[in-house]
């Protein structure tokens, strides 16, 4: 009838030395490995875009988040006039610009 032996409990391993600082050690590891791997290089590449736009000039021939290829005719502040074809203008946001291509790569 007492198939079952009965249950002590045992005492608990030791707490190892020096537990709290090494426990945020892979944390910390992994956000500095975050940092660079991925946040960096965004901050990086969000620096070269905010360069390019205020660089803008008309002029210039770009391309558009559409895939649109054009030759900036007019500049404001926050709107671009870009010609896609001989007497055809769209006005785009100078955030969908993406590109500044070289002179002389857009012909119509």
């Amino acid at each position: 009838m007492f198939l079952i032996s009965d249950a002590y409990a045992q005492a608990g391993a030791a707490p190892a030395a020096g537990g709290g600082i090494a426990s945020f050690l892979p944390l910390v590891l992994m956000f500095v490995a975050l940092y660079f791997l991925m946040i960096r290089p965004q901050m990086k590449r969000q620096k070269e875009t905010k360069t390019m736009l205020e660089a803008l000039a008309k002029g210039d021939e770009v391309v558009t988040q559409g895939g649109v290829i054009g030759k900036i005719t007019k500049l404001g502040e926050t709107f671009a006039n870009v010609e896609v074809a001989n007497g055809v203008e769209l006005q785009v946001q100078r955030v969908a610009i993406i590109q500044v291509l070289p002179k002389g790569s857009y012909s119509k």
